[in-house]
């Protein structure tokens, strides 16, 4: 199963990678005269030294824009102010959700995930088969890649436009409420610079360019996958792992007890690209269902990732209801609320979670006036046969868990390791 799984992230970040050239060869900086060789917004051929430039030049006008709070609503919020740089680009805050909105006074239905090490993540396909020289490619492993929890934006530039229209994100009317933000920017005249004098001419261009100069910041290698671990340094045998870190290790590859890297990768791929911690994929875990996020208060409603609500073309299938994305467990440790309804606020009780959700489900979900157990809470009983079942899952109520105590704390231990350099204590600020 692992070696199946493994095959998906050395095909996406050979995609990704694909991505990333065809991004800058589809750009060129404006001519001489200010105007884009071609015309318009769209540039036309350019030389390698052009595309670079350009791409330079993109992520500068990104990085701006990303901190500009101006481009909300509320003139309050940034693309900053959910994704901290100084927290891995994720919220800095305990809450489960966000708050946003033309008054900031609306909260998200989701956890807000980190931003880094999305660079390889594929475009979203509901069926991935293993390539012909590893697994079986007549496996259909099911929901792979995308964006979001749901992986309804397959690249950063379709991520973009969610948060910046979502009515409880930063909440603009439309495009034309964030270009004309922009035409007033202290950096319009850059903007102008890169995608030609017509830029502002026409508002869903103007948006387009945004969106498409906040996608590429987002492929910054040195701000959102600069690989600077403890683990990394071990990987490239430059640091060493304690005692507690090698078994905290050895238990999240046993396919017999943490059985995390059937999900989250922890060696490099084939061709040497250090590991991503997930294999882009979707599951269904059960985790309870989290009373102080607003829209739960409505006994009715109910988040089912891949088959909504806030995706909509999968609407119906019931295949699909509960699943969510896999996420990167680097800079894991970070983290202050955990899964997509950022239940837990320990990461010892994410794993906890994993080892004991199905032999002591009481721990962990509501009870009912008679003293049962409500688990799987937040998930219809329709949906729960999508409910992924693989170890340390699947175990019968008062059974013995696939993890110990001192196990669970040797995987968190493991875990910590994953901190990028630049978001250790005392780290210089960037």
């Amino acid at each position: 199963m692992i070696a199946a799984r493994r095959k998906r992230l050395t095909i996406a970040i050979a995609a990704a990678s694909m991505l990333g050239l065809a991004m800058v060869s589809n750009a060129v900086l404006a001519g001489p005269d200010g105007v884009h060789p071609g015309g318009g917004v769209r540039p036309g051929p350019m030389s390698r030294a052009e595309a670079y430039a350009r791409a330079a030049a993109l992520t500068g006008l990104g990085r701006k824009m990303f901190f500009d709070r101006s481009l909300s609503a509320s003139g309050l919020q940034a693309c900053s102010s959910c994704h901290d740089p100084h927290h891995a680009f994720g919220p800095a805050s305990v809450a489960p959700v966000e708050m946003g909105g033309p008054k900031m006074d609306r909260p998200g239905l989701r956890a807000v995930p980190s931003l880094r090490y999305l660079q390889a993540v594929p475009a979203f396909t509901e069926h991935f088969y293993d390539s012909d020289d590893e697994g079986d490619e007549s496996v259909d492993n099911g929901p792979t890649g995308g964006l979001t929890w749901d992986g309804r934006a397959d690249h950063g530039s379709d991520q973009a436009r969610i948060p910046l229209l979502s009515p409880f994100e930063m909440a603009n009317k439309d495009a034309g409420a964030v270009a004309a933000e922009l035409r007033k920017a202290p950096y319009a005249g850059e903007l102008k610079m890169v995608f030609g004098d017509k830029v502002f001419d026409d508002p869903n261009s103007t948006f387009d360019a945004a969106v498409e100069a906040l996608g590429t910041f987002e492929q910054s290698a040195a701000d959102f996958y600069p690989y600077s671990s403890r683990y990394d340094r071990f990987l490239a045998g430059k640091a060493a792992l304690s005692a507690q870190e090698m078994r905290g290790r050895a238990l999240f590859e046993d396919e017999a007890k943490g059985n995390c890297a059937s999900c989250h990768l922890s060696e490099p791929a084939n061709d040497g690209e250090p590991p991503q911690f997930t294999d882009f994929g979707f599951l269904g875990i059960g985790v309870p269902r989290n009373p102080a996020i607003q829209a739960n208060a409505d006994p009715a409603y109910f988040d089912l990732g891949l088959c909504g609500p806030l995706r909509t073309d999968l609407k119906g299938r019931a295949e699909y209801c509960g699943l969510f994305r896999t996420p990167t467990l680097r800079n894991v440790a970070l983290k202050q609320s955990f899964f997509h309804n950022g239940y837990f606020h320990a990461l010892r009780d994410a794993v906890a979670f994993y080892a004991t959700r199905d032999t002591d489900p009481g721990r962990w979900y509501p009870k009912n006036a008679d003293g049962t157990v409500r688990q799987n809470d937040d998930l219809p009983k329709a949906y729960w046969a999508n409910l992924n079942q693989d170890p340390p899952f699947g175990k019968k109520p008062g059974g013995k868990p696939a993890l110990t105590d001192p196990e669970i704390d040797d995987i968190v231990a493991f875990l910590q390791t994953l901190t990028d350099a630049d978001q250790q204590p005392g780290a210089p600020v960037q």
